[in-house]
């Protein structure tokens, strides 16, 4: 039975008081602001909700979005590939306001103490069943997948406590990437039995075995909401053996399949769709590459990249023309696809993606309850501190953020080698300036099932081909090659990068800390964690920088190192600050 809508006020106001949230979230949670914020009245006949990359972040965050996330060739100065004040231009977004917060980097200090932190699986709960009961004719819940990593809880049940919140929030269907880093079985094992009891379906038409080239998982399904038959196909991270550790899914062959997808829209089309819609973590340039190349897709819900995108991105193709939707990172944003139908094809839509404003949504009794639950064995571990920072830290960025800076200086300092390379996650929380650093915000950047810290022998030319190739995963100018992520994290080490030039030709003048050049046959001492090799088992990152945070107590990190570049005037991906 559908309530209305003042009957779930009247509900989530009744939430809000059992749930003990902090006094100015009671005062503001059911109140003028909720319903002026999240007021979605129903249009056409289906609805789709989506949720991507959320990272295993249960609780509400802050994230700091990128003012360096550049374009190259075609995709220069085009969505998603705009930052800052571009951004809010492009999508009319007033500045110094809760969209201009939540969508961009600008203010990013001053805004967060102003709006506070955004997300949480109670609060995106609540939403969620706020819409669905606007929606009485039905709806599907869509995960992009990423959503049993990022976090030091998730590392510790092995994804356990984000299936149970998945249950809970009432996914229907999901497909993944940081996901199969726990490994094939575990993977079944949730399928196959915390899925299958629950009818979510775990989707992927890119993924087969090794030996008989069969499809691994289902890859597609066709609901029917409103009597309308919707197709979902699935599209896992096409590069998960390449940018994680194989052995982890050693009889798995993952692709972008393009043709295959092909044969997956017609196949569903051919059984009545009437509707298709791709649950991708392709990345959004990979996205709006495979809508431009395959027909009959009416709308991509796509992840990987962490672009949060207002407003869809219209790709037209041969045969007609495809939606490109990408919804953010880290439980920020939900998604909200109203479809509207005509004579069995879709002929409108209105999307929004809602930035999920923890202070003003009411959290969810059962999820908070679940939260509660599922941390506490953990707790001590969870809120140890390690140290106080005296600015901003956050990740997100091209080429480093100030986290990233504290892990590099971390594994100079204790595994005493004079460089370091760190990946470049697109993954981690923020911290405001004068937090307390605890073990859970340095896990929420580090916490993996490969994390050893490692010491490797480069020389100089070596060196140079590692950040080449993972600058070309980067900076390809055909979608296809890009395998997401941002530039490797240097610590020790300086360089001039040209983003639009191609592979062997984007790093020059490599130096040490001291200004010496970086000459090519001699051989340097590196740092680094994250191998996507198998190591021996050594002490995991998080506590090689742990170490460092005890000593120093108090980091002060200005600025990231950003190297110098060329060939990006007049490019809206960049804004230096």
């Amino acid at each position: 039975m559908s309530l209305s809508r003042r009957q779930f006020l009247q509900l989530i106001g009744t939430a809000a008081a059992a749930t003990a949230l902090p006094a100015c979230t009671l005062m503001r949670s059911g109140s003028p602001d909720f319903e002026r914020l999240y007021e979605q009245p129903a249009y056409g006949d289906l609805t789709l909700l989506h949720l991507t990359d959320c990272h295993a972040q249960l609780n509400p965050v802050y994230f700091r979005e990128p003012n360096i996330n550049i374009g190259v060739g075609p995709m220069k100065n085009r969505v998603p590939h705009l930052v800052g004040e571009p951004f809010l231009r492009h999508f009319d977004i007033p500045a110094h306001t809760r969209d201009a917060y939540a969508f961009t980097y600008l203010e990013f200090v001053k805004a967060a103490r102003t709006y506070g932190r955004l997300g949480g699986f109670a609060h995106i709960a609540t939403l969620a069943n706020y819409l669905r009961s606007q929606r009485p004719r039905g709806t599907l819940f869509l995960d992009g997948g990423d959503t049993w990593q990022g976090s030091p809880t998730a590392l510790w049940t092995r994804g356990q406590d984000m299936v149970d919140a998945q249950k809970l929030l009432g996914i229907d269907l999901m497909t993944g990437h940081w996901d199969f880093t726990y490994g094939a079985e575990r993977i079944e094992q949730i399928i196959n039995n915390d899925f299958k009891e629950h009818h979510i379906e775990f989707i992927a038409q890119n993924i087969t075995d090794n030996t008989w080239g069969n499809l691994v998982f289902t890859p597609y399904v066709i609901r029917e909401l409103n009597h309308i038959p919707v197709a979902i196909i699935g599209q896992a991270f096409p590069y998960t053996p390449i940018a994680n550790p194989r052995y982890f899914t050693p009889d798995w062959q993952f692709g972008i399949n393009e043709r295959h997808m092909q044969k997956m829209v017609d196949k569903a089309r051919a059984s009545g769709a009437q509707v298709v819609v791709v649950l991708s973590h392709n990345g959004m340039d990979v996205d709006l590459k495979m809508a431009s190349r395959v027909t009959g897709i009416d709308f991509i819900l796509g992840g990987h990249t962490h672009d949060a995108v207002p407003a869809p991105s219209l790709v037209r193709n041969p045969a007609g023309r495809t939606f490109v939707i990408n919804s953010g990172s880290h439980g920020k944003f939900l998604g909200v696809l109203d479809i509207k139908m005509s004579r069995r094809r879709v002929t409108g839509h209105r999307f929004s993606l809602l930035p999920v404003f923890s202070e003003v949504i009411p959290a969810d009794q059962r999820m908070s309850e679940h939260i509660k639950r599922v941390r506490a064995p953990y707790r001590e571990r969870l809120d140890e501190h390690l140290a106080t920072t005296g600015d901003l830290l956050y990740r997100r960025g091209n080429f480093n953020g100030t986290f990233d800076q504290v892990i590099v200086d971390a594994m100079m300092a204790v595994q005493d080698a004079p460089i370091a390379f760190s990946p470049g996650f697109r993954w981690g929380t923020s911290l405001l300036p004068g937090s307390s650093i605890r073990m859970e915000d340095l896990m929420n950047q580090t916490a993996i099932t490969y994390p050893t810290a490692t010491i490797t022998t480069y020389t100089g030319h070596q060196m140079k081909n590692v950040m080449e190739d993972i600058a070309d995963n980067l900076f390809n100018k055909n979608p296809y090659y890009q395998q997401g992520g941002d530039m490797v994290r240097t610590g020790g080490l300086t360089y001039t990068m040209d983003p639009g030039r191609d592979i062997g030709h984007r790093i020059s003048d490599l130096r040490l800390a001291n200004g010496k050049p970086v000459r090519p046959n001699a051989k340097y001492k590196v740092a680094g964690w994250a191998s996507v090799h198998k190591t021996p088992p050594g002490r995991p990152i998080w506590e090689v920088v742990a170490d460092y945070l005890r000593h120093h107590r108090t980091v002060d990190i200005k600025a990231a190192y950003i190297p110098a570049l060329k060939g990006i005037s007049g490019n809206d991906g960049y804004e230096p600050i």
